[in-house]
């Protein structure tokens, strides 16, 4: 009989591939998915903050750029203010832009 663990020389063998088999697949189904999304939310959150972290240091290298190739023809203050004034007026026109697409893409989502 060889389910009979007295009489069957390879029960335990066969038993523990039967449960390691089994702990496998609840693994394949359960754990990895969530260690996927977990690894996609940390490198996303990662990602992101760096991304923005990247933005501002290149707004601030921007402007002191820009202070630096005004400060020839205006004193420093009035470097200053031109230089946020013309970084303003940059940043206004992309969010101008990018405002004008977002309808451009939701009306064409809606017809979709």
């Amino acid at each position: 009989m060889p389910g009979n663990p007295l009489t069957d020389p390879n029960w335990a063998d066969d038993t523990a591939d039967t449960v390691i088999r089994l702990v496998d697949t609840v693994k394949s189904k359960t754990t990895r998915p969530a260690v996927m999304v977990a690894r996609g939310l940390v490198f996303g959150l990662l990602a992101m903050f760096l991304g923005l972290f990247a933005l501002v240091l290149l707004l601030i290298g921007l402007s002191r750029g820009l202070q630096a190739i005004i400060e020839p023809f205006a004193d420093q203050s009035r470097a200053v203010y031109i230089s946020y004034l013309l970084v303003g007026v940059l940043l206004s026109v992309v969010g101008a832009v990018l405002f004008k697409k977002r309808n451009d893409t939701s009306a064409s989502t809606r017809n979709s």
